[in-house]
């Protein structure tokens, strides 16, 4: 591997963004190219005048909690009052379905971020004589639900240049195509951008065009407390800023953990706080949730690495009454572990809910798809995806998927560019830093740059967290010394040892003191 400096580093990521058309928020797409989109937005212009019943149905993770409140705080600005609905996860199930609709009573359905594969949920719709609108992001299936108006950028006859947006940019869209039908002129949609930067690196989109400047200036709007909630949740965790990892590391677990544990409706009144004691409130109880999730999580992964079959190119596993809310994140530390991708079931009876991640380019969802036959049913994209399954059938699909997955290139399972280079220890400095921090925010298709740092020796050592997971390091690297964080450790090292290792590059601040610090990604 060849040893990279600090001007070709800028260089090489400076070219991942070179073919952008979009590098300003002026130049973002019309929401006319949506298909269907005027005709919805026609549609919730004729509701309005009409006084007509509305009901938005969002979703219970990030995405569809903040799609969810950009909804409802627009009706909310313009002064006409709808339901708002989202779904238990363990009591509802996902998005619109028929036992849902069972307590709606509506002359118009918006969805957010679902409804995509909801057939019979249309169905019942029709039936009842209730319009439905569904706006959403995720894979087109076979049959296309028979709504009023389907938005979805994914659509073969869909002319938005961009398929790879989240649902609450899809929401987004839909509000922007409703304020011109509605004549709201003076209406300014950028004051939904610091949710929207959360929802798209929650959701794992691609961080390039569109996305990246949507990210950039929502997440400068974060960190100018644009909204009485981030002022809260620098509070609680004692914060002076947020830092870009912030946006993958605390937001979007946080936001997320309502949903997974409870419900959540908590997440979504935390982000609609409009008082900070209430917002502060509400972020002491949703971090509670958060913590709660966090040890169950541990527990679970431990368990689950019992499991493990790392012989296959995709690793499948389940256990009995494993907590559905945190199997997502279990399969995305098992991906981090193996470096492959992962599926990871809760049995409960005769049923297993699973939930899948990747890793590098490999398109977990198409894997899953290949074998519908055995699943009751699926749905997601190519970085995560959700399915469930009779528990007798577990044992045929994860052999069906070792089957369909054994060849699978070395290559594929990293992220392009994954390791820029070795690096001189010279040049890890602030300097490296700014330069890094100049292409931030770091995700899909932009991934953080890694490292190769050769001939560290280990100093010191030091053993961290509640679960005795985290290892910090000092190293000595012959011209300077480096703190080091190894989280979720999977090798361990001794002190005086001679070390190669994967990392990336931030730093430790501390009562108003700034030290270079070593994330690293695996020791070789």
């Amino acid at each position: 591997m060849k040893v990279v400096g600090k001007e070709e580093i800028k260089q090489i990521l400076s070219l991942r963004f070179e073919d952008d058309i979009c590098k300003s928020l002026k130049d973002l797409p019309s929401p006319y190219l949506f298909k269907d989109i005027k005709k919805a937005s026609k549609r919730v212009a004729r509701a309005i005048n009409n006084n007509e019943k509305i009901v938005v149905v969002g979703d219970y993770d990030v995405d569809g909690v903040v799609s969810s409140v950009l909804m409802s705080e627009f009706f909310e600005d313009i002064d006409y009052e709808i339901e708002l609905i989202i779904p238990n996860r363990f009591e509802d199930g996902y998005g619109i379905n028929v036992k849902l609709l069972e307590r709606i009573k509506a002359d118009l359905i918006i969805t957010v971020d679902n409804g995509i594969s909801a057939i019979e949920a249309a169905k019942v719709c029709k039936e009842r004589g209730v319009d439905l609108i569904i706006t959403d992001h995720h894979n087109i299936p076979e049959e296309l639900p028979d709504a009023y108006a389907i938005i979805n950028p994914k659509q073969e006859d869909c002319n938005f240049p961009s398929s790879e947006i989240c649902g609450a940019q899809v929401a987004w869209y839909f509000i922007a195509a409703l304020k011109n039908e509605l004549g709201l002129e003076k209406y300014d949609l950028r004051k939904f951008l610091d949710l929207l930067a959360i929802a798209i690196v929650a959701d794992m989109m691609e961080l390039k065009g569109l996305n990246r400047i949507m990210v950039k200036v929502g997440f400068k709007m974060i960190n100018q407390d644009s909204r009485v909630v981030f002022k809260a949740i620098k509070e609680y965790f004692n914060k002076d800023k947020f830092v870009s990892d912030d946006l993958s590391f605390l937001l979007s677990p946080l936001i997320n953990s309502a949903g997974r544990m409870e419900s959540a409706m908590f997440s979504y009144e935390m982000l609609r706080s409009k008082d900070f004691i209430s917002a502060l409130k509400s972020v002491e109880y949703v971090a509670s949730l958060n913590d709660s999730r966090k040890e169950i999580e541990s527990d679970i992964f431990e368990q689950a690495l019992s499991s493990c079959d790392d012989s296959s190119n995709i690793i499948v596993v389940w256990g009995d009454g494993w907590h559905e809310g945190v199997i997502g994140i279990v399969a995305a530390r098992i991906c981090r572990r193996f470096n492959k991708p992962a599926i990871v079931f809760s049995v409960d009876g005769d049923i297993a809910k699973g939930s899948a991640r990747s890793v590098g380019s490999i398109d977990i969802l198409s894997y899953i798809s290949k074998q519908k036959d055995l699943l009751i049913g699926f749905g997601g994209h190519k970085s995560a995806a959700g399915m469930a399954i009779e528990s007798k059938n577990l044992s045929i699909f994860k052999e069906a998927l070792k089957e369909a997955s054994k060849d699978i290139k070395d290559e594929e399972f990293l992220s392009a560019n994954e390791v820029l280079g070795e690096i001189d220890v010279d040049h890890i400095d602030f300097h490296l830093l700014e330069i890094l921090e100049e292409f931030e925010p770091y995700g899909q298709k932009n991934p953080k740059p890694k490292f190769l740092l050769k001939g560290a020796k280990i100093k010191d050592k030091r053993v961290l967290g509640i679960s005795q997971n985290h290892l910090k390091l000092f190293l000595d690297c012959k011209k300077g010394s480096f703190e080091s964080i190894y989280f979720n450790f999977s090798k361990g090292v001794d002190e005086g040892e001679e070390i190669d290792l994967v990392f990336t590059l931030g730093k430790n601040e501390f009562r108003g003191e700034s030290k270079i610090q070593l994330l690293i990604d695996r020791i070789l």
